[in-house]
């Protein structure tokens, strides 16, 4: 038996990583390694020019609970050609210059997202107790991925005992507007017991400079195990 922090990511709406490229920026299914982390430093109130390692070190695992819906956001962004503005100071300043040339382009791009976000995540080692208060009372404002996709409940988080993160999430407690549901996958780090057979995957969410959102190669296992996690258990159910 191990001890677990377990705690839940539920949200209407999310974006969880991928390439940050212009014209499109993807989501994962489901947070990423690097995700967890950063929810954990904002909770902590670390800023991302601060020190990272003890939080590099835990086992991290996260599970879905239902399946997220994807949904696609169209943005329009206005671009100057490098040749019609020469070595401006600011972007607003560019702007300026190109409208008044009349050489401004326009641009479409997308956002994607994930609906119904319903995630349960594990993690083990460090200081387990720290983290739980500080998930208990954040001290940044903490979102799923992206500053659009508030959070729809507290992160509820618990210390409990299992043989591998993925009993340890059956613990979880979701919120009761939600449900039990059954865990749809789970991944965590390469090697770890996810209590079913495994694949593995490749990821790009291993922070390298998180100030320059730089990131390397990670290789997580994925698996589906049959278990679920129970509901909050109304207070007022069972009243006379």
């Amino acid at each position: 038996m191990r001890e677990y922090l377990i705690f839940q990511l539920v949200a209407a709406i999310g974006a969880m990583g991928e390439f940050g490229g212009h014209d499109r920026r993807g989501t994962l299914s489901l947070p990423g390694r690097s995700a967890v982390i950063g929810t954990l430093g904002a909770a902590l109130g670390r800023r991302r020019d601060q020190p990272f390692a003890d939080l590099e070190q835990l086992d991290i695992a996260v599970a879905s609970f239902g399946r997220s819906a994807p949904l696609r956001d169209y943005h329009t962004v206005q671009t100057v050609p490098s040749a019609a503005v020469k070595a401006p100071q600011s972007r607003p300043e560019a702007l300026r210059e190109a409208a008044g040339s009349d050489k401004l382009n326009t641009t479409l791009t997308s956002r994607d997202y994930r609906c119904d976000c319903v995630f349960g995540v594990a993690v083990s080692g460090g200081d387990l107790p720290g983290l739980a208060r500080a998930l208990q009372r954040p001290a940044f404002q903490v979102y799923l991925g992206r500053k659009s996709c508030p959070l729809s409940a507290p992160f509820d988080p618990r210390i409990v005992a299992a043989d591998n993160p993925a009993r340890a999430l059956t613990q979880l407690r979701l919120p009761p507007w939600i449900g039990a549901r059954q865990m749809i996958e789970i991944v965590a780090d390469e090697g770890t017991d996810l209590d079913a057979p495994a694949r593995q995957q490749t990821r790009h969410d291993r922070a390298i400079d998180r100030g320059l959102w730089h990131f390397g190669k990670g290789r997580y296992s994925v698996a589906h195990p049959e278990v679920n996690a129970a509901m909050v258990q109304d207070p007022g159910e069972g009243a006379p």
